[in-house]
């Protein structure tokens, strides 16, 4: 294979982790909005859904105009037909959403279940005097530290589903998820 044509390939296997990785963080977002009934985290993942659908319409168009030979392209099919399975995902992920939104009450099981539950959603945006700043998620300790887990980090209004090389910037929001009582410990170590 060509430089070019591994260039593109790359670039197709870069948006497909893209949209794969959206789809999974918009189902960690819907569960925990119909979980804490939160208005805030749906209308986030109402957000994602049309970034879905537009990296989803770009991912078959860059598939579809990538020039590979038939016997190379092949491969691809496989690749547009799991990026309509991961689009799907996306949309059912903004049905569950959609429930909170309408305002529809939870079940009295499930308002038991959250009335019970230790776990919480939380927002807490990074400042520059955060010792957090400039460090990756795996240097910053933060489950160590607060027992809260970062769900999501929105920068510059995207979206990005953390790994542990993610570093973390003055101004990202960081969406967690975790025991009640670290809430407070992430707030104060994302601005103190």
């Amino acid at each position: 294979m060509s430089q070019k044509r591994r260039k593109k390939f790359e670039e197709i296997v870069e948006r497909f982790v893209e949209l794969k990785d959206t789809s999974e963080l918009m189902m960690d977002l819907a569960y925990s909005s119909l979980l804490l009934n939160s208005k805030e985290l749906a209308e986030d993942v109402q957000e994602l859904e049309e970034h879905v659908d537009k990296l989803h319409t770009d991912f078959e168009l860059l598939v579809l105009s990538s020039g590979f030979k038939p016997e190379e392209a092949k491969g691809f099919l496989g690749l547009i037909r799991l990026g309509v399975v991961t689009e799907k995902i996306a949309d059912a992920a903004a049905e569950i959403a959609e429930v909170v939104l309408r305002g529809i009450k939870p079940h009295p099981v499930l308002k038991l279940a959250i009335e019970e539950a230790e776990e919480t959603v939380t927002y807490v945006q990074v400042t520059e005097n955060s010792l957090i700043t400039n460090k990756t998620l795996r240097n910053a300790q933060i489950p160590e530290e607060t027992g809260m887990w970062v769900l999501a980090i929105r920068r510059r209004g995207k979206y990005i589903r953390p790994k542990p090389h993610t570093r973390i910037e003055s101004g990202d929001v960081l969406i967690a998820s975790g025991y009640a009582e670290g809430e407070e410990d992430l707030k104060k170590l994302a601005s103190p």
